[in-house]
């Protein structure tokens, strides 16, 4: 008794439901789980054909099922973990796994069906297979997106080849025929130089002052010519890589006061450049000839941008970090807005006016100065003054 009590507490707690029925089909029993998965109460179905909870096919191949078992004598677990569907009160059907034993029953033989409920295993499975589709899908189109962003980037090398190979060929004729303008347009642009300077001489005797000021008119003219030359053909080289830095140690005082002695030369009406050195050292190792060029074209920006009756200040400065050259003059100033622009090539800010000039000075000094690696740097007020400082750490 106590067995059977507990036989009964373990069928009525079961989470899979147990159906049992007789040999000729009809339900004997269902536990709670079972009732459940089919949506009955127990009063509908005990009594009825298993069939009651089958849909078609199964349902109208049960019962000679049954009948070829008792005949054949097949073996005694007629079915283990069969994949079936069942059908619930409302009509709607379910997969489940069923397992069905035959069980010696007192003086009869009785089947008993252990169901267990597929649903969500197969709703699960049916969303993994609707992912799979959705990722096949997905990867499909991604491989041809990628397809076709592989074949579009290998017509834009092609394209890019081709135009790196045509601007190649233009960057090549362009640099001949800077080189050839250059040295093409210096011979005449000497020749009237020297013509001018000849004239001023032949003149002097006259003491005229028309002629004095249209042969000065000559050679500012020549002068700013020579300059856009030089801007042109030091950017040229630039492009093409073919500046080369040589390092050799040097006097940067004696350096400094030959280009001040020159520079005064070109200087507008009483302008004077005032020279000074500070530290007890003078030679540096840097690339002389680029240092001059950046000392030249600083003080001719100062030259430019300041009035006459004018100071322009040019230092040196040697010291245990370094040395510095700085160039400051009380000009025009840059606007702030332009000061960021300052640097690219052919800017020039927008208070230069008719101030003649190429844009590319600076561009050419800072690029010398990093060549040497040493840095550019500004400061400016608008009417006032503006300030340039090259640095050339640990030189001495």
């Amino acid at each position: 008794m106590e067995k059977a009590t507990l036989l009964k507490a373990i069928i009525e707690s079961a989470i899979d439901g147990i159906i049992t029925i007789d040999n000729r089909g009809l339900i004997e029993s269902l536990n709670p789980a079972a009732l459940r998965l089919f949506g009955y109460d127990a009063a509908e179905v005990i009594g009825k054909n298993i069939s009651v909870l089958m849909p078609e096919p199964d349902k109208s191949a049960h019962d000679g099922y049954l009948e070829r078992y008792d005949r054949t004598g097949e073996p005694r677990i007629i079915g283990k973990g069969r994949e079936v569907r069942g059908l619930r009160k409302d009509g709607t059907t379910f997969p489940f796994r069923l397992a069905v034993s035959e069980v010696q029953y007192e003086d009869r033989k009785i089947y008993t069906g252990f169901v267990h409920d597929l649903s969500k295993e197969k709703e699960a499975e049916e969303q993994l297979r609707e992912y799979a589709a959705k990722l096949e899908e997905l990867v499909d189109e991604r491989t041809n997106s990628l397809k076709e962003l592989i074949t579009a980037l290998r017509e834009a090398k092609e394209e890019v080849s081709v135009s790196l190979e045509k601007e190649k060929e233009l960057g090549q004729m362009k640099s001949r025929f800077v080189s050839m303008a250059s040295h093409e347009f210096r011979t005449p642009l000497s020749s009237v130089q020297l013509s001018a300077s000849l004239i001023q001489k032949y003149a002097e005797p006259f003491d005229s002052i028309p002629i004095k000021k249209h042969v000065n008119k000559i050679k500012n003219a020549v002068g700013n010519l020579t300059t856009i030359l030089n801007d042109f053909l030091s950017l040229e080289k630039l492009e093409a890589g073919r500046v080369e830095v040589n390092l050799s140690n040097f006097d940067l005082v004696k350096l400094s006061e030959e280009v001040t002695e020159e520079m005064q030369m070109i200087a507008k009406q009483n302008q004077h450049i005032i020279y000074q050195h500070t530290g007890a050292k003078s030679m540096v190792h840097l690339d002389q000839n680029l240092i001059k060029n950046c000392m030249i074209n600083l003080i001719s920006n100062a030259i430019k941008y300041s009035g006459e009756n004018t100071f322009i200040e040019f230092n040196t400065e040697i010291n245990e970090e370094g040395c510095k050259v700085i160039v400051k003059d009380n000009g025009i100033g840059i606007p702030e807005a332009d000061q960021v622009y300052l640097f690219e090539p052919f800017f020039r800010a927008h208070n230069t006016g008719n101030i003649p000039g190429t844009g590319l000075g600076l561009n050419i000094v800072r690029r010398y100065s990093n060549l040497m690696k040493g840095t550019l740097q500004f400061k400016s007020i608008i009417n006032q003054e503006t300030t340039f400082i090259l640095s050339f750490e640990n030189h001495g």
